[in-house]
């Protein structure tokens, strides 16, 4: 699989799960990247209010949602509720998108930083989309606006 670099632009990074959405955010020129505390998920997506107060104060251009792909890279039960959640946000927020394989990512947080698995607070989420943005501004892929059930590519 061939990456290239997407363009520099402050993105925020979305890691989601059951009942927490990890975030990591980025700088215009993908330089640093920060966590920001995990949102509960709510039934009726009341997050999407915390979400959109986040881009706004940071003055996100758009967003990455980690996809949990199996090892060969198929689609799992969570990938397709983090697609569906993707296709969510970009209706909302109107923001150009993409997903990102995030194959092991909390594995690799757990083990990079040191945080438990079983962690109640949110933080093993949140390093996780750190991760996973890491991972996007090394190896893309660009954002693109959503165009329906064509923008995945999984």
């Amino acid at each position: 699989m061939k990456f290239c670099k997407p363009k520099p632009q402050p993105i925020l990074s979305l890691d989601v799960g059951i009942k927490r959405i990890g975030l990591a955010y980025c700088d215009p020129l993908c330089i640093t990247s920060n966590i920001l505390p995990a949102v509960k998920r709510f039934d009726n997506n009341q997050e999407l209010k915390i979400i959109r107060d986040h881009i706004k104060k940071f003055n996100l251009t758009g967003f990455i949602v980690g996809l949990p792909l199996d090892e060969k890279c198929k689609m799992t039960p969570q990938a397709i509720d983090c697609k569906n959640y993707g296709q969510l946000l970009s209706n909302e927020l109107k923001l150009p998108f993409s997903y990102v394989n995030e194959h092991s990512s909390t594995w690799e947080s757990s083990n990079r930083f040191g945080i438990k698995k079983k962690d109640k607070s949110g933080l093993i989420d949140s390093l996780s989309a750190k991760i996973i943005l890491e991972q996007w501004i090394q190896e893309g892929p660009e954002l693109e606006e959503f165009t329906g059930k064509g923008q995945i590519k999984y």
